[in-house]
């Protein structure tokens, strides 16, 4: 059998992509807007039946939009995918836009409620209701759905995937049982380990070695809690060298140039498609090349890659 990545052409986008933005309103939640902004590959044009596609859910970080890791969704979407990116209200860019100061700056000011997560949390499963409205639902096979997001989107993933909210007596479950599998990119850190137990999907967690929060005190050590401590089956680590927050999403925020951008992308790309084609569509080439040594030699020494099975 040939190696899953011999059959990629690792730096290729085969299929033009179409983008549309939008926006839904959740009559249930006082009228709440939730964006959108959807990555649709180009349809055969030979006017053969046309195989539904996995749907993935993109969720973005603290004071991020719809707009972040463009170079992730168009190429995964390129491979034969459709990707939903959701903006969540209350902890996105208007926490800063139009304010003075850094982004960062002000975001790390500003306190964010305790509501303004749950809407978010909300917003996943009103979002994937009103996919399946949407015109281009019927290129979709809504029986075969991931998510991923970064940081606060790694989080909103997290909990998706069955991590617990609260503590003790007050632990509670927001599993959400129409995904399969998860991508987080810089996993969310939990303030108790027990919740990451809850956790039931198959899921692979990206950090690096540089991987430190802009907005709170711990780093890649803390990132990688959510793959020791998972309570679920196939679980994967991928810690890139000298790998940074902001690489996931495509944009710099206070951070210096990071001279291994390009190399660091094509890992985040590759490794991602690889995931989703194991996990989404079933193909064991893919599941084996990251299982075992495939993986790993090609990544040589600019990142490890840990599997649990």
């Amino acid at each position: 059998m040939k190696l899953w990545n011999s059959m990629v052409r690792e730096d290729a986008e085969p299929a033009q992509i179409y983008i549309e933005k939008g926006e839904w309103t959740d009559s249930t939640r006082q009228g709440r807007i939730v964006p959108y902004k959807i990555y649709t590959p180009e349809a055969k044009s030979d006017g053969a039946m046309q195989e539904r596609l996995p749907l993935i859910v993109w969720s973005h970080g603290l004071g991020g939009s719809r707009e972040g890791a463009g170079f992730i969704s168009r190429y995964v979407a390129s491979h034969g995918y459709i990707v939903v990116h959701i903006q969540h209200e209350g902890t996105d860019s208007s926490l800063w836009e139009g304010k003075p100061g850094h982004p960062w700056d002000v975001i790390r000011a500003t306190h964010i409620p305790r509501r303004a997560t749950l809407q978010r949390l909300q917003d996943v499963p009103f979002a994937l209701d009103e996919i399946a409205k949407l015109p281009q639902s019927s290129r979709m096979d809504l029986d075969v759905i991931g998510m991923s997001g970064h940081s606060f989107g790694a989080m909103t993933t997290q909990v998706m995937a069955g991590q617990y909210r609260g503590h003790g007596k007050r632990r509670y479950s927001l599993f959400e049982p129409r995904f399969k599998a998860g991508i987080l990119y810089s996993p969310g850190h939990a303030k108790y380990p027990e919740q990451y137990t809850g956790i039931r999907l198959p899921l692979l967690a990206m950090t690096g070695t540089d991987d430190a929060s802009p907005l709170a005190e711990f780093g890649w050590e803390q990132r990688r809690e959510v793959f020791d401590l998972s309570g679920a089956h196939e679980q994967h680590l991928v810690i890139i060298e000298n790998g940074d927050h902001m690489v996931y999403n495509g944009s710099r925020g206070k951070l210096g140039v990071n001279p291994k951008r390009g190399v660091h992308e094509r890992i985040i790309r590759v490794l991602s498609l690889a995931f989703w084609d194991a996990y989404l569509k079933g193909d064991q080439a893919a599941k084996e090349w990251l299982a075992g040594d495939g993986v790993r030699a090609w990544l040589g020494d600019e990142a490890t890659y840990t599997y649990r099975a």
